[in-house]
């Protein structure tokens, strides 16, 4: 036998028995609900890390550009102030 045939009757057993079973397929619908959202935290925790050095670089630039902007707003506060 092929991987590919265990693979599918280990899939259709589990399908059998959440077609079959109301509580197995609320169990198989909260254990996918689980696993998607450990994934989705896994992406958002790579994308967000700030040891990351893709990220530092990407909060650099946008802590720059603030400061532009905040230092601007200032000296044009001071000139319409003299």
């Amino acid at each position: 036998m092929t991987s590919q045939y265990i693979i599918l009757l280990i899939f259709g057993t589990v399908l059998y028995f959440v077609v079959t079973d109301e509580s197995v397929a609320a169990a198989f619908y909260y254990a996918v609900r689980l696993i998607r959202s450990k994934v989705d935290y896994r992406i958002w925790w790579l994308k967000n890390d700030p040891s990351n050095p893709i990220v530092k670089h990407l909060i650099y630039r946008r802590n720059l550009k603030l400061a532009k902007e905040l230092k601007a707003k200032i000296d044009k506060h001071y000139e319409e102030n003299k």
